[in-house]
């Protein structure tokens, strides 16, 4: 199991460490790092800075928001990224949800998730091939445009610039079992965002040779658990609670087959009554527990244990210090 540090998006503004602790990942033999993008900073730009102060590191976004870019765009982006850092690029897409698609990107959310998540994959694989001029009649990204509001005087095109790798490694951000299975076939790698190596949310057949499963995990090396669960409690109480419409949470869906869907259910009720402490502390210690590396050295030790016994090829911690990332990277030498 290789050892990724997952950066994840800015909040207000950059975080002067995120540098240094990439330098620091690098320098303690992780195989990667990752950047992601919300509803402020983008992934590609941080990721472009982390790669040009390293050498080795491979880079990948976790995720890049599809909504954020036409597909080729997004192609654009990857090619021209894995030019400038020698073939260390990966990567990652989601989808996001109705709130952030249409409240912030302001265009519709797909009726047809899969469909929408399937054309984009594809017409990233065309650009990257370069073998023709890239064609697709989507039915939400036609390459050439064929809608009635168009001119009609599109021409299918192949990109200028030579891609580096044909086979630069394109994973999903998947969540529900139709997203999951149809992400092993079209994509490289999964991302799921939260994993439990005690259970799962999704049986999952043989994997494709070189498949890549890279949870996210949060780590943190302290005495008290419950004091460092905190963060962890924290974040899940945001995405279960406010990163989605009540009718309609990814995340909170996720946690409920994960075996908690009354306490997702209660979490959202406390969020979208404006109680959002409250919706924190009712995350359960167990659930937040789980799905990270939480404790005193000889805890993690054993937890970490747990994770490599299973199908992850990846792990993604998001730790907050060196002395964090240098302890994993023993414990998992």
């Amino acid at each position: 199991m290789r050892l990724g540090l997952a950066l994840g998006y800015w909040g207000r503004g950059p975080n002067p460490a995120h540098l240094d602790l990439a330098r620091e990942a690098e320098r303690l033999g992780y195989d990667s790092v990752w950047t992601a993008e919300a509803w402020g900073s983008d992934a590609f730009t941080t990721l472009t800075w982390i790669a040009a102060h390293t050498s080795r590191i491979r880079l990948g976004t976790a995720v890049a928001q599809m909504s954020a870019r036409t597909p080729t765009a997004t192609a654009m982006h990857a090619l021209t990224l894995d030019h400038l850092s020698g073939g260390r690029m990966m990567l990652g897409l989601g989808l996001s949800g109705p709130q952030v698609v249409e409240g912030w990107y302001g265009r519709p959310f797909p009726r047809s998730p899969l469909t929408a998540t399937r054309e984009y994959v594809d017409v990233i694989r065309q650009v990257l091939a370069r073998e023709a001029p890239v064609e697709l009649a989507g039915r939400f990204h036609a390459h050439p445009y064929t809608g009635e509001d168009g001119t009609g005087l599109g021409k299918a095109l192949k990109p200028i610039t030579h891609p580096l790798r044909r086979d630069l490694p394109v994973l999903l951000g998947a969540e529900g079992p139709k997203n999951i299975s149809q992400t092993l076939r079209i994509a490289d790698g999964w991302l799921p965002l939260y994993w439990s190596p005690l259970r799962t949310a999704v049986e999952l057949p043989e994997l494709p040779d070189g498949f890549m499963i890279a949870p996210l995990a949060r780590a943190a090396v302290c005495d008290d658990v419950a004091e460092g669960l905190l963060p962890v409690k924290a974040m899940l109480g945001f995405y279960i609670g406010g990163m989605g419409h009540a009718a309609r949470n990814f995340h909170a869906d996720l946690m409920a087959r994960m075996g908690y869907e009354s306490e997702a259910r209660h979490i959202q009720r406390l969020f979208a009554e404006g109680r959002r402490e409250e919706a924190v502390l009712a995350v359960p210690d167990a659930f937040a527990d789980e799905i990270s590396l939480v404790g005193p050295r000889e805890r993690i030790a054993e937890r970490l244990e747990l994770w490599r016994k299973g199908p992850v090829t990846d792990l993604l911690v998001t730790a907050p210090d060196p002395a964090t990332l240098q302890v994993l990277a023993e414990l998992n030498s």
